[in-house]
């Protein structure tokens, strides 16, 4: 096992196609931990807003990277995705509009799980 204690992980995404190896690597090390038995949170904000969307993630391809659907979905299991809600409402995404047990909320509750004792934030 990875973890000798639960410290969980707050992952906040910037990144989608715009910067697909940024991109890649957040997800990537939120599934891993998820997997690793993590308690995890994976924001999306920015331009990785869109992936909360049905059949988004299934849109971007990077070579020698596990496919995007299955890290999102291995989160999903494990943790919890949050869309932000400022970025949500510039695309004009809605509640009705994203995948099943995607959250939108705002920067009180990403200050909230980051300053949890014994979480780790990272911002790609």
């Amino acid at each position: 096992m990875l973890l000798a204690m639960a410290r969980s992980l707050v992952v906040k995404v910037t990144a989608a196609m715009d910067s697909p190896e940024r991109c890649a690597q957040a997800f990537t090390v939120a599934a891993t931990a998820a997997a690793a038995g993590a308690p995890v949170s994976l924001w999306l904000t920015g331009e990785s807003s869109w992936f909360a969307l049905p059949g988004r993630a299934a849109e971007f391809e990077l070579p020698h990277s596990a496919p995007l659907p299955e890290l999102l979905a291995a989160v999903l299991a494990a943790g919890t995705v949050t869309l932000c809600t400022q970025c949500a409402a510039r695309r004009g995404i809605t509640a009705d509009d994203v995948i099943d047990r995607v959250r939108i909320a705002g920067a009180a509750l990403f200050v909230e799980e980051a300053l949890a004792e014994g979480a780790q934030a990272i911002v790609y």
